[in-house]
C-alpha cells in the first residue's frame, strides 16, 4: 500500500482498525497515529511498530485521515485540523450524527469526505459499518474507506439520509443484545441455574441463532415459527413477550436512539 493513512483519536475502535489494516497487509511505515495521552502514544508504538505524530503533522503527512474522536471533540479537532490539511485528503468519519457536510464546510473546498458508522464488534473483527458518501468523494474514495473497514468485519454503502437509522439499528445494536443477554441471565438465575451455566447457554443459542439467520436464507419469523410448536414452551414464552410489548419497546428504543443522532447532527449535545 502506497497511501499514508492517519488514525486520530485512537482509541478502542481506531486500535482495532489499526490492528486490521495491519493484519491485511499494509505496512506500518504507512500508517501514522495520534494520541491526547504520551501512555497511549508509547503504548501504540511499542504495539504497532507505528509512528505517532501530532494532530497538525498526520494532517499535513497522511493522504487519509480517518477521525476516530468523540462527537463532542470533533469541532476542536477540526479547528486544529482545517489550516494545515490540504483539499486532496480524504476525510474519514466515524462520529455520530456528525454529517459530511460539516466536515466539508470546514476543510478546503473539494475536500472528499466519507462518514462511516461502525460498531464495538470492530474489537473482534464482526463490525458492520455503513459507509456513505459526501459531496466530493468518488468510487475510489469509497473502495479504499471499505478496505479499510472490511479488515475488522463487513460494509454497506448507504445513502447519508439512512445514517442516523444505521446508526440506531447498528452502531448501538450491540448494546440492545448485551441487555437482552443480561435479562435473559437474570431469569435464568431465577429458575435455579448458577450465573455462569445460564451465560453459556445464552451465548452459545445467541451464536447459533445469529449464524442460522446470516447463513440460512431464511427469514427472521420462519426460523421463530421452526422453534414454536403448537402448545409448547416457546409459544407461551412468546405471549408473555407480546403481553409485555416487547416489540413495539424495541422499536420506540431504536426510534429514540434515531433521534439522538438528529440532535447530535444538529449541534445540541
Amino acid at each position: 500500500m502506497t497511501q499514508k493513512v492517519a488514525v486520530l483519536g485512537t482509541g478502542k475502535i481506531g486500535e482495532a482498525l489499526l490492528s486490521g489494516m495491519l493484519r491485511g497487509g499494509w505496512s506500518p511505515q504507512n500508517l501514522l497515529v495520534t494520541a491526547r495521552r504520551e501512555e497511549r502514544a508509547a503504548q501504540l508504538r511499542d504495539r504497532y511498530g507505528v509512528e505517532t505524530v501530532s494532530n497538525t503533522e498526520a494532517a499535513k503527512a497522511a493522504d487519509t485521515l480517518i477521525l476516530t474522536v468523540k462527537p463532542q471533540d470533533m469541532g476542536t479537532l477540526l479547528d486544529e485540523l482545517a489550516p494545515h490539511t490540504p483539499a486532496d485528503r480524504l476525510i474519514i468519519s466515524g462520529a455520530a450524527g456528525i454529517p459530511t457536510s460539516f466536515f466539508e464546510d470546514r476543510f478546503q473546498p473539494g475536500t472528499a469526505v466519507v462518514r462511516v458508522m461502525t460498531n464495538t464488534p470492530a474489537l473482534v473483527d464482526e463490525a458492520m459499518s455503513a459507509i456513505s458518501a459526501g459531496t466530493h468523494a468518488t468510487e475510489a474514495h469509497l473502495a479504499l474507506t471499505e478496505e479499510i473497514f472490511n479488515g475488522v468485519g463487513k460494509t454497506l454503502r448507504i445513502p447519508e439520509s439512512q445514517q442516523d437509522a444505521a446508526t440506531a439499528l447498528s452502531g448501538s445494536g450491540p448494546a440492545y443484545f448485551y441487555f437482552l443477554v443480561e435479562a435473559m441471565a437474570e431469569a435464568g438465575i431465577l429458575l435455579g441455574l448458577p450465573r455462569d451455566k445460564a451465560h453459556d447457554l445464552i451465548v452459545q443459542a445467541a451464536v447459533g441463532a445469529a449464524t442460522m439467520l446470516r447463513d440460512s436464507g431464511e427469514k427472521p419469523v420462519t426460523l421463530r415459527e421452526n422453534v414454536t410448536s403448537p402448545a409448547g414452551t416457546t409459544i407461551n414464552a412468546m405471549r408473555e413477550l407480546e403481553n409485555h410489548s416487547v416489540r413495539a419497546a424495541f422499536i420506540d428504543a431504536i426510534e429514540a436512539a434515531r433521534d439522538r443522532s438528529r440532535e447530535l447532527a444538529s449541534g445540541k449535545g
